[in-house]
C-alpha cells in the first residue's frame, strides 16, 4: 500500500489548500478501503494535517430493515444496507461546512443503531470509505475519489472460511449486488483515480 499512500498524498497536498478537502475511497468488500484510510490517516497526522474518517459501515441499519424484507437479497444489500437519503442529508450534505454531526452509528452486538456527535475542524481532510460510495447520491459530494479494482476471487480469499461456507449468500447477495453496482454506475469510469491490485501502476484518469 505504501506507493499507493504516497500517490493519493501527493493528490491531497496538491489539492488542498485550504478549507476541507472531501476525498473518498470507493471499493467493493475486502478491496482494502479500510486498511487504506488507516494508513493516509497516520500519513496526514505526520504532515500536520487534521483527519477525520468516516467508515460507512458504521452507518448500516438494524437487520429487520434490511433483511427478510420481501425485495430480493441482492436489492437488501445494495439499497437497503444503508439509509442512502440520511445519509446523503446528515451526513454528506454537511461535510462541506458543519462543526459537527449527529449521527446514527451502528452496534453490530446489539443490532442498534446509536447516535453519536462528531466534531470536525476547519481545516480538515475528510476520508470517507465505503463500498458502493459513488452511488449518484453521494458521489457529487466527494473532492476527489479513489477507486480500489480488487479481483473478486482475490477479495473472496480475504474472507473467513467459516464466511466463505455461505457461497449462496455471496452469488445472491452481495455479487449480485457488486454487479448491479458495477453495470450502473462504473465506478471505476468515474473515478478519478483507479488503483489496480497486483503488479500495475496507479492509472489515472
Amino acid at each position: 500500500m505504501r506507493g499507493i499512500v504516497s500517490e493519493i498524498l501527493a493528490v491531497i497536498h496538491r489539492l488542498h489548500v485550504g478549507g476541507r478537502f472531501i476525498l473518498g475511497i470507493d471499493g467493493l468488500s475486502r478491496s482494502g478501503k479500510t486498511t487504506l484510510a488507516e494508513d493516509l490517516r497516520v500519513e496526514l497526522l505526520k504532515a500536520g494535517k487534521n483527519v477525520c474518517v468516516f467508515h460507512m459501515d458504521d452507518h448500516i441499519v438494524d437487520r429487520k430493515t434490511r433483511y427478510n424484507t420481501g425485495h430480493e437479497p441482492w436489492y437488501e444489500y445494495y439499497a437497503l444496507q444503508w439509509d442512502v437519503d440520511y445519509l446523503r442529508e446528515n451526513l454528506f450534505m454537511k461535510l462541506r461546512q458543519s462543526h459537527e454531526l449527529t449521527l446514527n452509528f451502528y452496534n453490530d452486538d446489539l443490532d442498534q443503531q446509536f447516535t453519536r456527535t462528531v466534531l470536525i475542524p476547519d481545516q480538515c481532510v475528510i476520508v470517507v470509505e465505503g463500498v458502493f460510495l459513488q452511488r449518484p447520491e453521494w458521489r457529487e459530494f466527494l473532492d476527489y475519489c479513489v477507486y480500489l479494482d480488487c479481483p473478486r476471487e482475490v477479495r473472496f480469499a480475504r474472507e473467513r472460511a467459516s464466511v466463505q461456507a455461505a457461497l449462496e449468500k455471496f452469488k445472491t447477495r452481495y455479487w449480485k449486488a457488486e454487479d448491479h453496482y458495477l453495470e450502473s454506475v462504473r465506478p471505476f469510469a468515474i473515478a478519478d483515480m483507479v488503483v489496480p491490485t497486483g503488479p500495475m501502476e496507479v492509472r489515472k484518469l
